[in-house]
């Protein structure tokens, strides 16, 4: 399962941002079910960033966002309102 969390961050709060982008990936990697994350910015629109993370289930990331709620919280007001949540139709590269 993959998730994805958009932000858009003024150019004046990158700094913290990523600081805290680093927070939420070092709780979220704690959770049971976490397989890898990573912080990405757009090439394109240099405000636009995503945290992503993969999981072995969407029940797992759902118990981890409540587990990283207190990490999290501060860049609420930077989130992009849209679904996070992906679940794994075919992952090229992998066997069956």
């Amino acid at each position: 399962m993959l998730a994805v969390i958009r932000y858009t961050v003024p150019e004046a709060q990158t700094q913290d941002f990523v600081k805290q982008g680093h927070a939420i990936l070092d709780t979220l990697a704690a959770q049971p079910g976490y397989q890898r994350g990573r912080l990405a910015r757009s090439i394109d629109e240099p405000n636009l960033w995503a945290l992503v993370s993969e999981w072995e289930g969407a029940g797992f990331y759902r118990r981890a966002l409540s587990a990283a709620r207190m990490a999290m919280y501060p860049l609420m007001i930077l989130m992009v309102n849209e679904p996070s949540a992906f679940e794994d139709i075919y992952v090229y590269g992998q066997e069956e």
